[in-house]
């Protein structure tokens, strides 16, 4: 499928300006943040090969969470076969690598409850530890100094900062106008974080050195009608009255100028500039669009497109994965799943050559082979959502299914 451009009246743009200028010599980091080693390309460190030591001594597992039978399954990814299984909190939505790489955490959302918490696994041995109870964790990140961890209260429109050893709240940055806030990347040199609202169809910059939300800007879809209004901050911002998106996963470009929010009710993959916190264009993938993972290379983006617009879709549907060049921004390959499925959320393996996903309505975790596009089917539980692969080469996570840089 092609790129398609946005209406140039308010959104104009080249597919060359927004593959992004050559990068400044260097990056100045938030205090704390390590340092970063390539400018151009902030997945760098990600690289096959570059397994640190002690993550290598780890157990080479993935493990998969289920949202309805409320258990996590832990896969051999040697030999694509099930090898345990554990009982988890209410509704385990993601299993998340800590900051220092040392601690998985299963995030319980305890839908519509108040019962939500944390539950540590050892990736050492693969053990499981007590669950430490927390308000709503849909999803959890890292601050890019990991001083803080940051539980996403999907429910509450919330971000709470905890100390990411004892989850000890150390204070909280409301975001009212973020409906269904659940998805994060953050800028090359960790001054600012995109969350993704999905009930409100917008994404929602943080400020994460001043501790507060600069703005909120709509997603469109090509085609959609648009309008000019006033922001909240004064500002011109181009909104459609008609249509409202389902914004979900995010992530940055190599050079961090510019961040792909992959839109489930779209069928593709918006692109946003950081820094003027506008839409720049659009990129068509599939159905139900959902989940975004760079390549180990940090040369392409794979797209998880889950096959239906609903949050609760039906089986076999018209799911696959899309393939993004991120230097031309055009979609490079497709890889249908034979009789339809549903690929939701996950992570490539650290040598790079499998891409494993959820298949959120079809009870199965899918591996896809990315130098071919086959892919192969492993049954599982009920519902599984945001499995991670372990161990990942990187030097830090920030969080989720493994951003690691």
């Amino acid at each position: 499928m092609k790129a398609v451009v946005i209406l140039a009246v308010a959104l104009a743009f080249s597919p060359a300006a927004i593959a992004g200028s050559p990068a400044a010599k260097g990056v100045t980091t938030v205090p704390g943040m390590p340092p970063v080693p390539d400018p151009a390309n902030l997945y760098s460190e990600t690289a096959a090969g570059k397994l640190n030591a002690e993550v290598a001594k780890d157990l080479p597992r993935v493990y998969v969470p289920h949202i309805q039978s409320s258990n996590v399954y832990v896969i051999d990814p040697a030999t694509f076969t099930v090898v345990g299984k554990f009982n988890a909190g209410l509704n385990p939505q993601h299993v998340v690598p800590s900051w220092d790489l040392r601690t998985l955490w299963v995030a319980n959302n305890a839908e519509n409850t108040n019962k939500g918490s944390v539950m540590p696994i050892d990736p050492r041995t693969g053990k499981v530890g007590k669950a430490i109870p927390v308000d709503d964790p849909y999803n959890m990140y890292f601050s890019p100094d990991g001083k803080s961890a940051i539980v996403v209260a999907e429910a509450m429109k919330r971000l709470d900062f905890r100390d990411p050893a004892t989850m000890k709240l150390q204070y909280s940055i409301d975001v009212p106008q973020c409906a269904g806030i659940n998805h994060a990347d953050f800028s090359i040199d960790g001054r600012y974080a995109i969350f993704t609202c999905e009930f409100s169809g917008t994404v929602a910059k943080i400020d994460m050195v001043e501790r507060k939300v600069l703005g909120y800007t709509q997603v469109i879809q090509p085609g959609r009608p648009t309008t000019i209004v006033k922001g909240p901050d004064g500002r011109d911002e181009v909104i459609c009255k008609t249509w409202k998106g389902m914004p979900q996963d995010i992530r940055a470009s190599p050079d961090g100028k510019l961040f792909y929010v992959a839109d489930m009710m779209a069928d593709g993959v918006h692109v946003v500039d950081l820094d003027t916190f506008r839409q720049v264009g659009f990129i068509e993938t599939g159905k139900g669009t959902h989940g975004l993972y760079p390549s180990r290379d940090g040369k392409k983006l794979y797209v998880a497109n889950r096959g239906s617009n609903k949050i609760h879709g039906p089986p076999k549907g018209k799911g696959g994965v899309s393939v993004i060049d991120f230097a031309t921004q055009k979609v490079v390959a497709n890889w249908p799943i034979p009789g339809g499925g549903s690929p939701d959320m996950g992570n490539v393996s650290a040598d790079g050559k499998w891409l494993w996903l959820s298949g959120r309505y079809d009870n199965v975790v899918y591996v896809f082979d990315t130098a071919t596009g086959e892919v192969k089917s492993i049954p599982v539980g009920k519902e599984p959502h945001g499995l991670t692969v372990w161990p990942q080469p990187g030097r830090y996570s920030l969080g989720h299914t493994g951003n690691l840089r």
